[in-house]
């Protein structure tokens, strides 16, 4: 993790995102009135098996083909108050004089002075489900050439991108005032991570909060993109679980090739298009009992942490890599539904 300097008061403090990210604002108690009044549903029992949104097809190829095959830290994030898509500009140059203030303590620091960053707002059109959601922007940290005969941009060396993906829970709770983009994906060192979360902080009333991704979530998650249909697979179908022992954990990996689990998958499923709560235990139920039948080691005593697939691979710490164009849509509705619920 790099470096940076803090005031004198704070040295002793954790330099994790977490600890950056977690803390009450004025907007919190607004949530949280808004959540007595609203019927926040529990888990459903059935959901849609993920498909390609048509709105996807705006996104630029290229822009698409930058997030797929990285590995995202996810976190939730409150609505954004008085964010505006016409500001982009003016945020790049705000936040890349605060980065710099931030790394260099102590220097006076003018908006707008060339320095060997460069921070780049921009929006991602298309990453949402409905018209209604709000549009992804894309943020990012780029070095500057060294050479004064060089004017072409170096190597990109943070990225964090903000997005609501069928977030209609979210935005029937909020006034105008407020951008919903409750998914926020991060890719970098975890010292800008949490500089960067800090200027929004404080920029827009709002705050991030570390996604983790419990086994329940994860088992949904293997079943969705099981039941996913690819052209070809390009990864191996594999869950990691550990084992809680003294004086260290032990971690159980267990591969299986995505065409028998896609047919397994398929001898389970019944309703089409949909994946429900039985079929996911149903599927995970298999699992268990074929593991244990070669190796006598119950599944169930121990914790899901990983599930890969063709389509995505996640993560119980909240990382998160996405290897499929086609249910890139798919993937990020279900992440914003946790971020969605994990806000209070």
């Amino acid at each position: 993790m790099d470096s940076y300097n803090v005031p004198e008061s704070t040295r002793s403090a954790s330099s994790r995102p977490e600890d950056y990210f977690v803390g009450a604002t004025p907007l919190q108690k607004r949530l949280e009135s808004i959540r007595k009044q609203t019927s926040f549903i529990p888990t459903p029992p059935r959901r849609k098996v993920p498909q390609c949104s048509q709105l996807q097809e705006d996104v630029d190829p290229q822009k698409v083909a930058f997030l797929l095959h990285k590995q995202w830290t996810v976190y939730s994030l409150t609505p954004l108050y008085k964010f505006s898509y016409s500001n982009l500009k003016e945020y790049s140059r705000l936040l890349n004089a605060f980065i710099v203030a931030e790394k260099q303590k102590g220097l006076a620091v003018e908006v707008g002075e060339d320095f060997n960053i460069k921070v780049i707002f921009s929006t991602l059109l298309g990453m949402k489900g409905t018209q209604r959601d709000p549009e992804a922007f894309l943020v990012q940290i780029l070095s500057k050439s060294q050479l004064p005969s060089e004017n072409r941009e170096g190597k990109v060396l943070w990225t964090g991108w903000f997005c609501c993906v069928f977030g209609d829970s979210l935005l029937e709770t909020v006034s105008e005032d407020f951008t919903c983009l409750p998914l926020f994906l991060a890719n970098g060192a975890d010292s800008n991570t949490a500089i960067i979360g800090t200027w929004f902080q404080k920029t827009f009333d709002c705050y991030f909060s570390p996604l983790t991704i419990n086994a329940f979530n994860l088992s949904w998650m293997a079943a969705m993109w099981t039941a996913c249909k690819v052209d070809h697979y390009v990864a191996t179908t594999e869950f990691l679980w550990s084992v809680p022992c003294s004086p260290q954990s032990l971690d159980i990996s267990y591969a299986i090739h995505p065409e028998d689990a896609k047919a397994l998958w398929d001898s389970i499923h019944k309703t089409p298009g949909e994946v429900t709560q039985e079929e996911v235990d149903l599927f995970m139920d298999c699992l268990y009992s074929h593991f244990h039948r070669h190796f006598k080691i119950h599944l169930s005593a121990t914790r899901l942490v990983r599930v890969s697939t063709s389509v995505a691979s996640a993560h119980t710490d909240g990382k998160i890599k996405i290897l499929c164009h086609k249910y890139l849509i798919g993937v990020l509705a279900y992440l914003t539904e946790l971020a969605v619920f994990q806000i209070e």
